[in-house]
C-alpha cells in the first residue's frame, strides 16, 4: 500500500455489520482488494513491457517460460500450466509457432492432442530473455524488503 493510502485494516478488509467490533467503514474503491490487484497488474506490465527487451506479451512469456521448465506439453495442458483458456492458449501457441519459437505435432499416444515444444530458436529466445524477466519480477517487488517480498508471494499463493 502506498503511503497516501495508509488505513486501518478495518478500513480495508471491512467487519461483517453483525460482527461485535467497531462500525463497517463506508465502500472505499481506493482499499478493495480487487481493485488494489489490478493497480498492481497494471503497473506490473507497464514494467514488463519495458523492461522484457523482446517483442513479446505477457502471455506468450509465460508459453515460452512454462516449456522451457517442463518441455514438451500438450497444447491443453500448457493452457491450464498458465492459466489460459482453450481460445487464448490456441492463439499464443499460434502465434508462436508463426515466429519459429513454438513446434507442434499430434501426441504420438493420442492422435486428437497437439504437443508444443520449444523450437531451436525459441530455446534460444527463452536463454536470451530470462535475465530481463528476473529484472522486470526485481523492479516490481522493488518497494518491498525481502521479508515483505516473500510473504507477498506466499499470500498470493495462497489466494490462487
Amino acid at each position: 500500500m502506498s503511503a497516501r493510502l495508509k488505513k486501518p485494516v478495518e478500513a480495508v478488509i471491512p467487519r461483517p455489520a453483525n460482527s461485535s467490533g467497531p462500525q463497517e467503514t463506508p465502500y472505499q474503491l481506493d482499499f478493495q482488494v480487487g481493485f488494489i490487484l489490478r493497480q498492481v497488474a497494471q503497473r506490473h506490465a507497464a514494467i514488463f513491457a519495458a523492461g522484457i527487451g523482446t517483442d513479446l506479451t505477457s502471455t506468450q512469456w509465460a508459453a515460452l517460460a512454462k516449456l522451457a521448465e517442463t518441455g514438451p506439453l500438450s497444447q491443453n495442458r500448457l493452457g491450464r500450466r498458465t492459466a489460459m483458456d482453450a481460445a487464448t492458449i490456441k492463439g499464443v501457441v499460434d502465434r508462436l509457432t508463426r515466429r519459429g519459437l513454438t513446434e507442434t505435432r499430434p501426441d504420438p499416444n493420442d492422435g486428437r492432442r497437439l504437443m508444443v515444444e520449444l523450437s531451436e530458436a525459441g530455446r534460444d529466445l527463452v536463454a536470451g530473455t530470462l535475465p530481463n524477466a528476473h529484472r522486470v519480477t526485481e523492479e516490481t517487488l522493488e518497494p518491498l524488503s525481502a521479508v515483505e517480498r516473500e510473504r507477498l508471494v506466499t499470500l498470493l499463493l495462497k489466494l490462487r
